[in-house]
């Protein structure tokens, strides 16, 4: 395997990332910076790393929630909005599988906006369609913790399925077109969701709980769940949900490799969750450690810090003897095809 070929694959490839946090970077800045920031700061990284569609998680830190949490919601939004429209010769936020196609038709970036939990949208379902109005098309129920929906996967120890609240929303997402991500759900509440769901999930980013046993992975019975409804398993890059300390590409290949042979290679691909830049710009420069949930965030598969680095992936999958088609489909294609069939598509 060359080098050649292998960003020969990459450069042709549609690559796709499901879970890049750098709004919370973009946003920190004051208003008036944050398109130019982007452009600055954050697409040359993207172009570097090839990725053809990004999808942006509003996530609310604790310090807005639970007052302001909606107030930041929207402040995030507003920040994809401005992103988009400074940088219209490079992205387009998308809201449906025709325009990420005719973004990338033109060489743009599609962009897809998420939300990561729902602390704005508390108890009331109906802001769902609110925030769909607004361009969101992808959205988790919980986040860590608990919320009026669900219990994230740290409270794993109450066993806990989706609440009325939580069933409710369901079945509005899947009403307006609103995409259903299990990452960072309770292992009950993923179960409780693959019984009830009648349209394609996604984990946007998790990775695989037999290979390593965090709660923030899936079970091999919820990724074939998530396959067996059409949906796509989005590999987390982030080292401590890996392994306990061999933070290296390889060990990375392997998740992907387990979760192809329970789901089958349409049904996964990339949610590499680049923490480093992120952590670095919203994390004050004190005595105290960024922690993830109890995980040092400064540890990082090396070259895979930040989007730049994603051609390593595909170097990867072609030293370990993927096939072209099969490298294709994990990069981007499949959800590709995910977002075509479901992105913002309203039920009948």
């Amino acid at each position: 395997m060359s080098e050649t070929r292998a960003a020969e694959l990459h450069r042709h490839a549609v690559v796709a990332d499901a879970h890049n946090d750098l709004l919370c970077a973009v946003a920190s800045r004051p208003p008036e910076q944050w398109s130019e920031f982007f452009r600055l700061q954050w697409l040359p990284q993207l172009q570097e790393g090839g990725v053809n569609i990004q999808v942006l998680p509003v996530f609310i830190d604790a310090v807005y929630r639970p007052e302001g949490a909606l107030r930041r919601t929207f402040q995030m939004i507003e920040a994809t909005h401005r992103i988009t429209e400074g940088n219209a010769d490079a992205v387009a936020l998308c809201a449906d599988g025709a325009d990420i196609d005719r973004a990338l038709e033109g060489g743009r970036i599609a962009l897809v906006l998420a939300l990561e939990g729902m602390p704005g949208i508390g108890e009331d379902v109906e802001l769902l369609e609110t925030v769909h109005r607004l361009g969101v098309r992808i959205g988790a129920l919980a986040h860590f913790g608990r919320s009026a929906f669900a219990d994230g996967s740290g409270e794993d120890g109450a066993g806990s399925r989706l609440t009325r609240l939580g069933i409710r929303a369901v079945a509005e997402m899947e009403r307006i077109g609103m995409m259903l991500d299990i990452s960072h759900l309770g292992a009950a509440g993923v179960d409780h969701v693959l019984e009830l769901s009648t349209r394609p999930l996604i984990a946007t980013h998790s990775s695989s709980r037999v290979l390593f046993d965090h709660h923030r992975n899936l079970t091999d019975a919820q990724a074939a769940g998530i396959a067996a409804g059409g949906g796509v398993v989005c590999v987390n890059f982030f080292a401590p949900y890996l392994d306990s300390g061999d933070y290296t590409v390889d060990r990375l290949v392997d998740h992907f490799e387990h979760l192809v042979s329970v789901a089958g290679i349409e049904h996964v691909g990339i949610g590499a969750d680049f923490m480093q830049e992120v952590m670095a710009d919203t994390t004050a420069p004190c005595c105290v450690e960024a922690m993830v949930e109890g995980v040092p965030a400064d540890e990082y598969l090396p070259g895979l810090e930040g989007p730049s680095g994603l051609p390593l992936i595909t170097e990867a999958f072609l030293r370990r003897g993927w096939r072209d088609a099969d490298v294709v489909a994990v990069l981007g294609g499949n959800m590709q095809r995910l977002f075509r069939a479901e992105l913002g598509v309203a039920a009948d």
